[in-house]
């Protein structure tokens, strides 16, 4: 079933034949009683009765065009009106014309079909009146316009309803597609938040694998080295049974702790050089220790107003001046080192310098595969640039072969938070 007849109920397709053959046979029954001609009358049924079976009926998709159903309305009106002037009681047939009206005609459109059809019912409704005198024709004009004028406002109340019922189902049709529009967005949200999550979770361990990689690196890497170190001067000392003895006390020491900074490192806390000390006097208890471990003089040296830092900026420069010294201890044969703290105005500065034999720089971009040194040195140093580069804070590494090695870390001087 096509959309346009689906849209009409049978009972309004079939009703008007079967009002328009009601009021047929009673013209058969009126007029045969009373002698009268029924070729004319019957002619202009049947007529009415084609123009509606061959233009509306039987041809749905011509419902929908505008012109043909405003030429099939103007000719069912005058076939009516005929019909009318002829027999009164073919004004009964105004409801069927009425339907007609407000189906198929258009606005601004329908109010005039509609008023056509009342004038036609009026004159139907009128046809005793004698319409040769004033009063007669006062009274049809009165018939007229009292099935005119309602029935136009009818028309007009109607045409304004179904403007509002169109724009209800008009914002119901933008609220449904911003709701599926939401919907989506919402859907589409969530995968990125879980995405975002997954992500986050990744750079958590990535983040983690990273701190426990720096972790290892300046607590148990470091310590083993000097063990290893300081067995080996112990296996070198001959006969010397005190050389031999603190050897092996200072190995002992450095086993003791690393084992204490390896387990404050997977705990996440703060190295014990900076737990009872400022960074000063922590940077000056480390260098100390490597100094008499080592047997190289270190300077200490802090210049400006000493003041808190943010735990982790402390933590870093410590960290910083640690593998500084570890990587003159194992590379550089230096005679002595310089070890320089600087408090400014706007960021803190670590400087480490040695008079060591040095290294050329680019050997840092080169692949593993230059040397276990080099590797080595190189993890260190990019161990030593994330943590500074992670507080905003910038490294530099100055070297040439023959001319000793200088690292200068510095980052934001931003004042730890007071306790509350």
């Amino acid at each position: 079933m096509s959309e346009p007849t689906a849209r009409w109920p049978v009972t309004v397709t079939a009703g008007p034949y079967a009002l328009l053959a009601l009021l047929a046979g009673v013209t058969v029954a009126v007029k045969r009683s009373a002698g009268e001609s029924l070729l004319i009358d019957l002619a202009l049924c049947a007529l009415m009765a084609a123009w509606m079976l061959g233009v509306f009926t039987l041809r749905p998709a011509w419902r929908e065009r505008v012109p043909v159903m405003a030429v099939f309305f103007t000719v069912l009106i005058l076939l009516m009106a005929i019909l009318v002037i002829r027999d009164p009681w073919f004004g009964f047939f105004t409801p069927a014309a009425y339907v007609f009206a407000f189906r198929v005609l258009r606005w601004p459109w329908e109010p005039i079909g509609v008023g056509a059809v009342a004038v036609v019912s009026g004159t139907a409704q009128a046809y005793g009146v004698d319409k040769t005198t004033a009063v007669g024709l006062i009274t049809y004009g009165a018939v007229v316009a009292a099935n005119v004028i309602p029935m136009c406002a009818f028309a007009w109340y109607a045409r304004r309803d179904a403007r509002r019922n169109e724009e209800r189902e008009c914002a119901l049709h933008e609220a449904r597609e911003a709701n599926r529009k939401l919907a989506a967005s919402l859907a589409e949200n969530a995968a990125l938040h879980e995405q975002l999550l997954v992500q986050a979770r990744n750079a958590g361990v990535q983040d983690e694998r990273r701190r426990m990689a720096r972790e290892i690196h300046d607590t148990l890497a470091q310590g083993l080295t000097g063990i290893i170190t300081q067995l080996h001067a112990a296996k070198h000392s001959g006969d010397d049974p005190a050389e031999w003895h603190r050897h092996v006390e200072a190995a002992t020491k450095l086993a003791g702790e690393g084992l204490s900074e390896a387990r404050r490192s997977v705990h996440a806390l703060r190295p014990e050089p900076l737990e009872t000390a400022r960074l000063s006097e922590a940077l000056a208890g480390v260098a100390k220790r490597w100094s008499a471990l080592q047997e190289i003089p270190v300077q200490i040296m802090t210049t400006g107003t000493a003041r808190p830092m943010r735990p982790e900026a402390e933590v870093a420069l410590l960290r910083t001046a640690q593998e500084a010294l570890a990587n003159v201890a194992k590379h550089a044969r230096a005679s002595r080192v310089g070890v320089t703290l600087s408090y400014m105005e706007h960021e803190v500065a670590l400087d480490v310098r040695d008079d060591g034999g040095g290294f050329d720089p680019a050997w840092l971009t080169h692949d593993v595969a230059d040397g276990p040194r080099t590797a080595h040195r190189g993890f260190g140093l990019i161990a030593m640039r994330q943590r500074i580069e992670g507080l905003s804070g910038t490294l530099q590494v100055e070297s040439e072969p023959g001319a000793g090695t200088g690292i200068s870390a510095r980052v934001p001087a931003e004042r730890a938070e007071s306790p509350a």
